[in-house]
């Protein structure tokens, strides 16, 4: 039997009407947006860009060997070392400064965002929900409105990969937090901690560990993301992907997909150790 149209809800046409009223009435406020985040990414692009590739390649293994070890330093270097030789640095380097950008902006609201639903239940069974709906939504969805809203471009494209990566690290921050020992917190209560001092010098750094797997987590998102936010805009390793597909160049899109894997693995392993290395001190 087929649902009866009484109870059907035109949901989809209330969001339309809903997006084209916010299209139109918050034009000006979405143009400042899209200028405010277009600054940081493109002075990001430009210094990745100007730095000499063999200048990136040492910075980053000697950050790989202090953070992990000498085996992942010599790994980094093969790896990026590999890129290069396939022809997609360039390509490379845009993928990061979106992904670098988009990742800073997950960092700067999504962990105070988890400070503060760590400190209410009420907010965390608010947000709980919307976290699932952002984590489980088909990454395609989240390219109408980031499109409509600011056009084609890098902008939508950073809108996009923002909203699909910055859960993990709103859902850490608050595990991390509510993780913290109670006993801890109540001997510091005991010796007279403010709010803020238990905050910043008991929890915040005791919750480092976990913070940093939420950040280590958020990247992966975004790299994963960086395929789809292409179909937009999004110049690099995912337009090599998109247009292998495309024009069935399969070379192409295999020599985009790894490079993609492989900076992908070269920043988780960076983050890693660095979490690791937050959870010794």
């Amino acid at each position: 039997m087929e649902f009866p149209e009484l109870f059907v809800i035109p949901l989809d046409k209330w969001i339309d009407h809903a997006v084209d009223w916010l299209t139109v009435q918050g034009d000006p406020v979405f143009d400042a947006i899209g200028a405010f985040l277009l600054k940081p990414m493109l002075a990001i692009e430009d210094f990745l860009l100007w730095l000499p590739w063999y200048v990136f390649i040492l910075l980053l293994a000697l950050l790989a060997w202090r953070l992990s070890s000498w085996k992942l330093s010599v790994g980094v270097i093969a790896g990026m070392f590999f890129i290069g030789t396939i022809g997609l640095w360039e390509a490379a380097m845009r993928t990061l400064a979106i992904v670098f950008t988009a990742t800073g902006l997950a960092v700067v609201t999504g962990v105070p965002m988890g400070i503060v639903m760590a400190q209410s239940r009420r907010l965390r069974s608010i947000m709980r929900p919307l976290l699932d709906m952002m984590q489980t939504m088909p990454s395609f969805v989240y390219l109408i409105p980031a499109l409509m809203f600011f056009g084609l471009g890098k902008v939508p494209a950073l809108i996009a990969v923002y909203i699909y990566a910055v859960p993990p690290a709103i859902r850490l921050t608050d595990l991390g937090i509510r993780q913290v020992s109670a006993s801890v917190v109540e001997a510091a209560k005991a010796f007279g901690a403010t709010r803020w001092q238990m905050l910043l010098k008991v929890q915040l750094p005791l919750a480092a560990p976990t913070i940093m797997t939420g950040v280590n987590q958020t990247i992966m998102m975004a790299l994963a993301m960086v395929v789809v936010a292409s179909m937009i805009g999004a110049a690099g390793l995912g337009t090599e992907v998109l247009n292998g597909i495309a024009r069935l160049e399969v070379g192409r899109g295999f020599n985009g997909g790894i490079s993609i894997v492989i900076t992908a693995i070269i920043i988780d392993r960076i983050t890693q150790g660095l979490a690791a290395g937050q959870s010794k001190s």
